[in-house]
C-alpha cells in the first residue's frame, strides 16, 4: 500500500469519526431538549377561584351562599424524618385530624398526598400561616430523586378545591329558592342551579372570573409581587336581593304547617303580592325541603306548586267572568237573575247551587257564588269576548314570574266557546286549568285599577364592589277600565261583608275576595276530592296587597268548603301582616 492510499484511509477514518461525533452531539442535544427534566419552575401561577353569588332576603339574611373549599397537599418525601412528629402534632392541632390516622397516611404514601379536600376558608387561612412556619422550623427538606437526577422541595400546599352551596335558613323559602348540583370544571368542584331562583338566575349568580397571580416565588414558597408579576382580579357572581322577607316567610310557613295538620290537607299555598308593583312579599307552601339534605321523600316537594301545578280553579273564576261582562257592557250589577231554587238544566247537564235562591241580583250571583246564575249570565258573552278576555287576564299564558318551569295553563279553544255548556262551566271555573300564580295575577287587576302587572321575586343585584344592578320590568297594561275594577272591588268586598267569606272580615281594613271550592277530576270523572281557595285583597290607606290561598285536598270533615278552610287561612295571613307592620287597621278607622 503506497503513501497516497494510507493518507486516503486516514482522511476517511477521520471524516467518519467527526461525522459520528456530530451525530452523537445532535442526538444528545435533541434528547435533553425534549425530555421532562422536572426542573424547579422559575415562574409560578396561583389561582383563586371566584364563587357563586348569594341569595339575600329583603331583611338582609343570606338564604343561599357559597363557601370555598380548600385541599391540603404535601409530598411525603420532603418531610424530614426527624421532624415528622412535629408535623403530625402541628397539623392535627390546626385541623383536628386524628394523629394516628395522619401518621399512618404519611408513612404509607411515598410521593404526593392529599391530606384533606374539604377545608373551610377559616381553617385554610390558618393552615397557610402554618405552611410558612413549617419551612422556618425545617420540617421540609430537599429531596434528591436519583432515578430522574433531580432535586425538589415542596411544602404544605393549600389550594382551592371548589365551593359548597349552603342554605342557612334550611327549609325556609323552599322550593322558591331552589337547589343546586355539583359539577367538575377544570378539576374544581363548582355548582349549578337546578330549580327555583338558583336555576332562573343561573347566568347572574354564576362566578365570572378567577383571580390569578403569575410571578417568581421566594424561599417561603410565596409569589413575589413586583413589576414583572401579572395579576387579574377575582369577580364573583352577583348577589340576588329578593322582595321576600325571611322573617315574614317563616311566620307564614309556620302558620301553614299548623293549618295543614288541622285541615288534614295535602298542601297549602299562600302568595302575597304588592298590588301596584307586582313584588312578591311572600310565596309559601306547607310542603318544603332542606336543600342541604334532599331525601327521596322530598322529591314531590321540589317543584313550585304555585307555578308548576295546573288545576281547575272553580268559583274564583266567577269574578273574572263578571268583570268581562261589565267590561263589554253586557250586564248591569242590579239586573235580576232567576236561580230556579238552585237547580238549572242546561243541555244534558243539571247545574246546582248549595243555596236555594229563587232570584238574585247579578252582583249577588257573585256574592253568594251561584253556579246557576253564573251559567246564565255567561251566555251574554260571545265566543271571542270570552276567549280573548280570559287571555287578557293572563290565562293560558305564563305570568312571567322569575321562576323556571312555569306552566301555561289551558283554556278551551275559541270554537268551544260557541257552546253554551262550555261558556257556563268555564264561567264558574271548570273546563279550564290555571296555576295558582295566574289566578293571583288576575285578581291583582281588581286591586290595581284594572291594570295587570308581572309578579317578581328578585328585587335587584349587587356586585362584589357594591354596585347595584337593576332589573328591567315589563310594562303594565290595562285589562279592564278603572270603573269596572272599582265596581269589582265593591262586589268582592260585599262577598266578605255579606257573602261566602264573612269569616275574612277584619275591622279597619278594606278586605274583599272570592271563595272557590272545586271538585277534582280523576280518571275522566269528578271524585269526592276538592281544592279550596280564596283570592282577594287587603288594603289600608297606604298599602295594597293581593293575597291568594289554595288548600289542596283538605280531608277534615266538611272543611272542603273554602269558607271553612281557605278563608280562615287568609284571615290569619292578613293578621300576620298587621302584626309585622305591613298593614295598619287604624289608618282606615281614623279616616272614617
Amino acid at each position: 500500500m503506497n503513501n497516497n492510499d494510507t493518507r486516503k484511509i486516514k482522511i476517511l477514518f477521520l471524516f467518519i469519526l467527526v461525522t459520528l461525533g456530530f451525530i452523537i452531539f445532535l442526538g444528545t442535544l435533541f434528547y435533553w431538549t425534549n425530555i421532562d427534566r422536572r426542573l424547579p419552575k422559575l415562574v409560578y401561577k396561583e389561582v383563586t377561584h371566584a364563587t357563586r353569588g348569594s341569595i339575600i332576603s329583603s331583611d338582609e339574611f343570606r338564604v343561599a351562599t357559597s363557601k370555598k373549599l380548600y385541599k391540603a397537599t404535601i409530598d411525603t418525601r420532603n418531610i424530614d424524618p426527624n421532624k415528622l412528629e412535629l408535623f403530625v402534632n402541628l397539623y392535627s392541632l390546626y385541623t383536628g385530624m386524628d394523629k394516628k390516622k395522619l401518621r399512618r397516611k404519611i408513612k404509607s404514601t411515598k410521593g404526593t398526598l392529599v391530606l384533606s379536600y374539604k377545608i373551610d376558608p377559616k381553617n385554610a387561612k390558618y393552615l397557610k400561616v402554618l405552611a410558612k412556619k413549617l419551612f422556618r422550623y425545617g420540617v421540609f427538606k430537599t429531596y434528591y430523586d436519583k432515578k430522574r437526577d433531580i432535586a425538589f422541595l415542596y411544602g404544605l400546599s393549600i389550594t382551592q378545591s371548589g365551593e359548597r352551596r349552603e342554605y342557612p335558613a334550611k327549609d325556609t323559602l323552599t322550593p322558591v329558592v331552589g337547589y343546586v348540583k355539583k359539577i367538575e370544571k377544570n378539576g374544581i368542584t363548582k355548582v349549578t342551579g337546578v330549580k327555583g331562583l338558583e336555576r332562573y338566575y343561573e347566568d347572574r349568580l354564576l362566578s365570572i372570573q378567577d383571580a390569578t397571580i403569575v410571578g417568581y416565588k421566594d424561599i417561603a414558597n410565596t409569589i413575589i409581587l413586583n413589576r414583572d408579576s401579572v395579576t387579574s382580579a377575582r369577580i364573583d357572581g352577583l348577589d340576588l336581593h329578593m322582595t321576600i322577607s325571611l322573617k315574614l316567610q317563616k311566620i307564614i310557613e309556620k302558620l301553614l304547617d299548623k293549618y295543614k295538620k288541622e285541615l288534614q290537607a295535602k298542601e297549602i299555598v299562600v302568595g302575597v303580592m304588592h298590588s301596584k308593583s307586582g313584588a312578591i312579599l311572600t310565596l309559601a307552601t306547607s310542603n318544603r325541603f332542606n336543600p342541604d339534605f334532599i331525601r327521596r321523600e322530598d322529591y314531590p316537594n321540589l317543584n313550585v306548586t304555585a307555578i308548576e301545578r295546573i288545576y281547575e280553579p272553580g268559583s274564583v273564576m266567577k269574578a273574572i267572568t263578571f268583570a268581562l261582562l261589565l267590561k263589554e257592557k253586557k250586564i248591569n250589577p242590579y239586573d235580576l237573575v232567576r236561580i230556579f231554587g238552585g237547580r238549572y238544566k242546561l243541555g244534558r247537564r243539571t247545574i246546582t247551587d248549595t243555596h236555594k235562591y229563587e232570584w238574585l241580583s247579578a252582583e249577588d250571583v257573585i256574592v253568594h257564588s251561584s253556579n246557576v246564575g253564573t251559567a246564565q249570565i255567561a251566555q251574554k258573552l260571545d265566543a271571542i269576548e270570552f276567549y280573548e278576555g280570559l287571555k287578557d287576564f293572563g290565562f293560558s299564558k305564563k305570568t312571567g314570574i322569575d321562576l323556571p318551569y312555569e306552566k301555561r295553563g289551558i283554556i278551551p279553544t275559541l270554537h268551544r266557546f260557541k257552546s253554551e255548556t262550555y261558556k257556563a262551566t268555564v264561567g264558574y271555573g271548570y273546563g279550564l286549568e290555571a296555576t295558582f300564580m295566574q289566578v293571583l295575577k288576575a285578581y291583582n287587576v281588581f286591586n290595581n285599577n284594572g291594570r295587570i302587572v308581572t309578579p317578581y321575586i328578585a328585587s335587584y343585584f349587587t356586585s362584589t364592589d357594591g354596585k347595584v344592578v337593576n332589573i328591567q320590568r315589563d310594562k303594565e297594561a290595562e285589562v279592564i277600565p278603572v270603573s269596572v275594577a272599582k265596581r269589582m272591588k265593591s262586589i268582592l268586598k260585599k262577598v266578605v261583608q255579606k257573602g261566602t267569606a264573612t269569616n275574612a272580615k277584619i275591622k279597619g281594613l278594606e278586605i274583599g275576595g272570592k271563595t272557590g271550592t272545586a271538585h277534582i277530576a280523576q280518571g275522566g270523572k269528578y271524585v269526592r276530592k276538592y281544592n279550596s281557595s280564596f283570592f282577594g285583597f287587603a288594603n289600608d290607606k297606604q298599602n295594597r296587597f293581593t293575597i291568594g290561598v289554595l288548600v289542596r285536598e283538605p280531608k277534615k270533615p266538611y272543611h272542603y268548603f273554602a269558607s271553612l278552610s281557605a278563608v280562615p287561612v287568609f284571615k290569619e295571613v292578613v293578621l300576620r301582616l298587621v302584626d309585622e307592620g305591613y298593614l295598619s287597621p287604624k289608618t282606615i278607622e281614623n279616616t272614617n
